[in-house]
């Protein structure tokens, strides 16, 4: 047994940069595969926004912690080696797939519907109507709440820590087991994940405030 030093905080502070890749990881896949879905929730075809709303549900009504557990333990049950990398990336992009989908589908949603319907005017397809005219109009929109739940990406990323992820807070778990100091451990790593937060959701506010003035004009 330790005491808590600085080579133990540096040990988790170094553990941050794992947390912030697996995080870039949710959100750009997430982003990707949400856009997919958050059209096919606005689309004109029956079939696709039926399977749409069926993954959201999924997704959304089962606790990320499960899908961590089905996907690290079930892909060798199926016969795929997975590692916990792989393991957590594919249920976090999966998640914020989810719940990217429903807020841009919300944003394209909240574009007026005089919009759509001078896009419809024009004779203006599906495709052409979405990329030339809604989608411009929701992304302005969409912007403070996509800042805001990159927070709770960051902090989802914590229960990576259950399949032997490493990153800060499996990092602090690894020192509190061999301090067993866990005000010290955990005091820091809760401090790592306020500063990596914080100002994105200051960024979140802003952005809020400064669309709130641009509606109020």
């Amino acid at each position: 047994m330790r005491t808590f030093g600085l080579s133990e905080f540096l040990f988790i502070v170094q553990a941050a940069q794992w947390t912030l890749a697996l995080s870039a990881i949710a959100f750009v896949g997430g982003a990707l595969l949400g856009l997919v879905v958050a059209l096919s929730r606005t689309s004109e075809n029956a079939a696709a926004r039926n399977a749409s709303r069926v993954f959201i549900q999924v997704f959304q009504g089962t606790p990320l912690l499960l899908q961590l557990f089905l996907i690290f333990f079930g892909a060798p049950v199926l016969g795929f080696d997975i590692n916990p990398w792989v393991a957590a990336g594919v249920a976090l992009v999966l998640n914020s797939a989810a719940f990217l989908a429903e807020i841009w589908r919300g944003c394209i949603e909240a574009v007026p519907r005089g919009q759509w319907e001078a896009a419809q005017a024009l004779n203006l397809k599906y495709v052409a109507r979405m990329r030339f005219v809604v989608l411009p109009q929701a992304f302005k929109i969409a912007l403070p709440p996509t800042v805001g739940y990159v927070v709770q990406i960051i902090k989802g990323t914590s229960l990576a820590a259950i399949i032997g992820f490493t990153e800060i807070t499996r990092a602090g778990q690894i020192i509190n087991n061999a301090t067993f100091q866990p005000l010290h451990v955990f005091t820091t790593v809760a401090a790592l994940y306020f500063v990596i937060c914080w100002p994105l959701s200051l960024l979140a506010a802003g952005m809020e405030r400064k669309r709130a003035r641009a509606l109020a004009r």
